[in-house]
């Protein structure tokens, strides 16, 4: 697909996160100002509250009268079609509406972002051949580097809904049981060993009340962020057997502040690799499920430049995310409207596309080499690490905003005294 050109001159920029073809779907205020869902384009964002009691689109009554996207997404989608299609012929060039339009459009530059929708409940995945290989070898070798169920399932884990935040909420360095390989007993300290996960959020928009197949989940899906699932790598260590992550996954995950639909993102869609394992038939895909999403990370000290410290891409993922939600409903568990599926790590093959500093630095015995003679295993203090992704079609690209958190120091020993 070409670039579908806007009379709104900056979203017919080749470079512009946010052209006709992309609309996504986010909560923005003014200064003073309640938050309301907007709709971005160029830099501009679109007030969608304004826009439907202007009567220039056409949505049932109270759907944007909270600042999230949940009531819009619950209406199916037959109404996330039309609404998009009404969208693009008011936008497009040549739109005998524009000057209808104009009055609803608010300066991007000028805006906060807010958490577009409610997460009902977060489940997050260990999906990544690369990451879960390289993460294996590192604690159990080569030969084990893999789980035995690891070719046949997504492996996934339920989280903490009240964990995630929008890009640009500090994250606070958290405590909990830690113990090293030379210690005796476990201590509580703050962790040493902070990192982050690269990662896709995939949101439901289309409740469930039972089991549903990988083409039934496609339809239910909603959009894509970009998602960072902060992780104490030493907490983890000492927690996780035999039930997983627990508090080392709890400390906050961070999403960018734009939904891009997955109508968007239909043109870029790559399939899965080729199977290593038969998929068992409940699992098998009737079209590609991955998308072809260019993806970095970068890592900026306090008062430092930022340095990109990994590139991959969401094509490098093994099981897409229809997949993850058919298999998540196979025991009849429901699926609700605003629920949030963490892809789990991207890691590509080579040693710059791993999606943690965990498999970057090798488990803290290869150090990042940053600017000035820094280096970094994990996480230090005041250091911002920021996700950013794209899909690049013929003469556009398709963003998502950033995904951003600074690392705050630990507070004082909060049991102390």
């Amino acid at each position: 697909m070409t670039l579908i050109r806007s009379w709104l001159p900056a979203a017919n920029d080749p470079a512009c996160p946010f052209p006709l073809n992309n609309l996504p779907y986010g909560v923005v205020s003014a200064a003073g100002g309640a938050p309301r869902c907007g709709v971005a384009i160029g830099d501009r964002v679109l007030d969608a509250a304004a826009l439907a009691a202007a009567g220039l689109v056409t949505v049932p009554a109270g759907t944007f009268d909270a600042p999230s996207w949940n009531a819009f997404m619950a209406h199916g989608p037959a109404l996330w079609a039309s609404f998009r299609a009404e969208l693009t012929a008011l936008l497009a060039e040549g739109s005998a509406q524009e000057a209808a339009v104009a009055p609803h459009l608010l300066p991007l530059a000028d805006l906060q972002l807010h958490m577009p929708f409610a997460v009902t409940e977060y489940t997050d995945f260990y999906a990544s051949k690369h990451h879960a290989t390289n993460v294996g070898t590192m604690f159990r070798g080569a030969e084990n580097a893999l789980p035995p169920n690891w070719l046949s399932i997504p492996i996934g884990y339920n989280g903490r809904a009240s964990s995630v935040v929008v890009s640009g909420t500090p994250v606070r360095r958290p405590w909990g049981q830690v113990k090293g390989p030379d210690e005796a007993l476990p201590r509580f300290a703050p962790s040493a060993r902070f990192d982050i996960e690269l990662e896709m959020g995939c949101i439901v928009g289309r409740s469930s009340t039972g089991p549903v197949t990988v083409a039934g989940a496609e339809e239910m899906i909603f959009g894509y962020v970009l998602l960072n699932d902060w992780s104490a790598r030493d907490i983890q260590a000492w927690e996780y057997q035999p039930l997983g992550p627990f508090q080392s996954k709890a400390t906050a995950t961070t999403i960018s502040p734009w939904i891009v639909t997955a109508a968007a993102l239909e043109p870029f869609r790559v399939p899965v690799p080729p199977r290593e394992r038969e998929t068992l038939p409940y699992l098998e895909e009737p079209k590609p499920g991955l998308y072809d999403i260019a993806l970095e990370v970068g890592l900026a000290p306090e008062g430092g430049e930022e340095t990109v410290i990994a590139r991959t891409n969401y094509r490098e993922m093994y099981f897409s995310a229809a997949q993850q939600l058919a298999h998540h409903t196979t025991s009849g568990c429901a699926m609700r409207t605003g629920d949030l599926l963490g892809s789990g790590t991207i890691s590509g093959p080579q040693k710059d596309s791993r999606g943690s500093l965990l498999e970057m630095s090798w488990g803290g015995k290869e150090p990042l080499e940053l600017p000035g003679g820094a280096t970094r295993s994990f996480i230090a203090d005041n250091d911002t690490l920021t996700l950013r992704g794209a899909a690049r079609g013929d003469g556009y690209t398709i963003g998502f905003g950033e995904a951003a958190g600074k690392v705050l120091p630990a507070l004082e020993d909060p049991y102390a005294g």
